[in-house]
C-alpha cells in the first residue's frame, strides 16, 4: 500500500472535475473513438483501495483495473523491484540475450500452479496472446485443430480470441470474419439453469454437444474460465468442471483453464482451479500476475508444452524484464502478506452484506462469486428478466459518489466487484453502504 495516499474517500468536485473534463476533451481529439472509458476521470496516483484523480478527488477502487492490481496499484515490493530493474536494463529480448528474471518467473509459476506433475512455462504480454499460444501448443501436441469454448466466455480481442468470445457487442460486432474451428458448448449457469440441472447434468449436456457437433477425434482443446469473467462471474455448479476434465483426459483432449481474471489469489485460492479441486493440462495467466505491468503466461504439463518446435513460441516483448521483476515481487507480496486469506475475508464481508441486501430487494436475483471476485445479477422485480438499465443506473450513481464499480454479463445486468486485496475493511464497508443506499433509492 502506498504510504502517500490517505485511505479515505474524499470528493472536492463533482465528477468529473474540471481538469478531467479538459483531459477528456484532449482524449476525444487524440485517441481512437473505439477506446472507451468506464469513468471520465483521470488518475494521477493510486494505492491501497484508493484512486486519486487530477482534481484531487479520492475514489474507492472496486475494480483493480479489471482485476490487475490485486496487490494494490503501488505495492512497495513491486515498486522497489521495478525501480531496481529499470536501473539495470529495460530490455534485451529473452530470445536474443536471456536474463534470469524470466527463468525465475517460470520457476515460480511451475511451483504455484495446480498439480505436482512436471511443468514448464512460456511468457507473453497479454491474456489474449497467452490464450492464442495455449491453442498453438495444444494443436502442436494433439495434431488436431478444433477448439471448444463455452457460452458467456470471454477470452480476448484478437481474431482467434474474438472467435472464442461469446458476446458480440462490443467485442466482436463488425470485426469478422473470425478464425475457424471454434465451437461453443453450453455452460453450467446455476441461476439460469432449471433446478434439475446440477453440475453433473450440465457437464453431460455440454459433453453431448461436443461429441455430436465436434467429436473428440477432431478436438485439440477445451478452454474455459473456471469462473466466467466478462460473462457475468458465473460460478459453475459443483461437479461441472471435474466432469469436463475427466472427459478431456479420457479422450486425449487438452484441458485449458483460462485464469487470466481468476488467478493470483483473486478467488480466495492462488488459482480458481484449486477451489474446484481440478488440475488443468495448461493454465493461462495474466492480469494480476505482475502488479499492473503487462505480462502473461502459459504453464502446463511439460510433454504438452514442449510439443512446439524451437522458436515456434515467443515474441519481442514476451517476459519483459521489468514485468518479470514486478511478477516476482507480486508473488512475494501475495505469499508474505497472506493475501489468499485476505481474499477470503473480503469474500465473507461482501457476501454477508450483499445477501442481507438481497433478502430485502428481489431485484438482486443472484449474489455469487469467490474471494474478491463477487457479483450481483440484477433482474426486474418479481422475475428473472435481466435488468441492464438498473445495473447501469447503480454503477453510474456509484461513480458519482466516488466508488469505482464495473458492470459485465452477457445481458449487461451484472455488477462486478474486484477490489484490490490491499483495500481496508473500512473502505470496503463504506463502498457497500453507498451501494446499499443506492438500491434503496432506486426502489422508491
Amino acid at each position: 500500500m502506498s504510504a502517500n495516499i490517505e485511505q479515505r474517500r474524499h470528493l472536492v468536485t463533482a465528477l468529473p472535475g474540471p481538469r478531467s473534463v479538459e483531459l477528456m476533451a484532449r482524449k476525444n481529439a487524440a485517441v481512437a473513438a473505439g477506446i472507451g472509458t468506464t469513468m471520465p476521470v483521470f488518475a494521477v496516483e493510486a494505492g491501497g483501495g484508493i484512486v486519486k484523480d487530477v482534481d484531487g478527488n479520492s475514489l474507492i477502487d472496486l475494480g483493480s483495473g479489471i482485476a490487475v492490481t490485486t496487490v494494490g496499484n503501488s505495492a512497495p515490493r513491486v515498486v522497489d523491484a521495478v525501480k531496481a530493474q529499470v536501473d539495470a536494463f529495460t530490455h534485451t529480448c529473452f530470445m536474443v540475450t536471456p536474463y534470469e528474471g524470466y527463468v525465475a518467473v517460470a520457476e515460480q509459476l511451475n511451483r504455484l500452479t495446480p498439480g505436482d506433475h512436471e511443468k514448464v512455462s512460456a511468457l507473453f504480454n497479454s491474456g489474449a496472446e497467452a490464450v492464442e499460444n495455449a491453442i498453438k501448443i495444444a494443436r502442436a501436441h494433439t495434431k488436431k485443430q478444433a477448439v471448444v469454448v463455452f457460452d458467456h466466455a470471454y477470452h480476448g480481442r484478437t481474431n482467434l480470441t474474438m472467435a472464442m468470445t461469446a458476446k458480440s457487442m462490443p467485442y466482436k460486432s463488425g470485426f469478422g470474419p473470425f478464425a475457424p474451428e471454434v465451437y461453443r458448448a453450453p455452460l453450467s449457469y446455476p441461476f439460469r439453469d432449471s433446478k434439475d440441472v446440477d453440475g453433473q447434468a450440465a457437464a453431460q449436456r455440454a459433453i453431448s454437444v461436443i461429441e455430436k457437433q465436434v467429436g473428440a477425434d477432431n478436438l485439440a482443446a477445451v478452454v474455459i474460465e473456471p469462473i466466467q469473467g466478462e460473462g457475468g462471474f458465473i460460478v459453475p455448479a459443483d461437479g461441472f468442471l471435474p466432469a469436463i476434465v475427466d472427459w478431456c483426459t479420457a479422450n486425449g483432449v487438452v484441458f485449458v483453464a483460462d485464469e487470466v481474471q481468476t488467478g493470483f489469489a483473486r478467488t480466495g485460492a492462488m488459482f480458481a482451479c484449486d477451489r474446484e479441486g481440478i488440475v488443468p493440462d495448461l493454465i493461462v495467466t495474466a492480469k494480476g500476475i505482475a502488479g499492473g505491468l503487462p505480462l502473461s503466461a502459459v504453464t502446463g504439463r511439460a510433454d504438452i508444452m514442449n510439443a512446439s518446435h524451437v522458436s515456434g513460441l515467443g515474441g519481442t516483448y514476451g517476459g519483459n524484464p521489468l514485468a518479470c521483476a514486478a511478477a516476482l515481487a507480486t508473488i512475494e507480496t501475495i505469499e508474505a502478506d497472506n493475501l489468499v486469506d485476505r481474499a477470503l475475508e473480503i469474500e465473507h464481508l461482501m457476501l454477508d452484506t450483499l445477501h442481507r441486501l438481497q433478502a430485502d430487494d428481489d431485484r438482486l436475483g443472484d449474489v455469487r462469486g469467490r474471494g474478491a471476485m463477487i457479483a450481483v445479477e440484477l433482474v426486474k422485480s418479481g422475475t428473472d428478466e435481466p435488468d441492464a438499465d438498473l445495473a447501469k443506473t447503480i454503477a453510474s450513481n456509484a461513480h458519482q459518489q466516488g466508488v469505482i464499480v464495473l458492470t459485465c454479463g452477457t445481458y449487461g445486468n451484472v455488477l462486478r466487484f474486484l477490489p484490490p486485496l490491499a483495500i481496508s475493511d473500512d473502505l470496503l464497508t463504506e463502498a457497500l453502504d453507498i451501494l446499499t443506499n443506492l438500491f434503496k433509492e432506486t426502489a422508491q
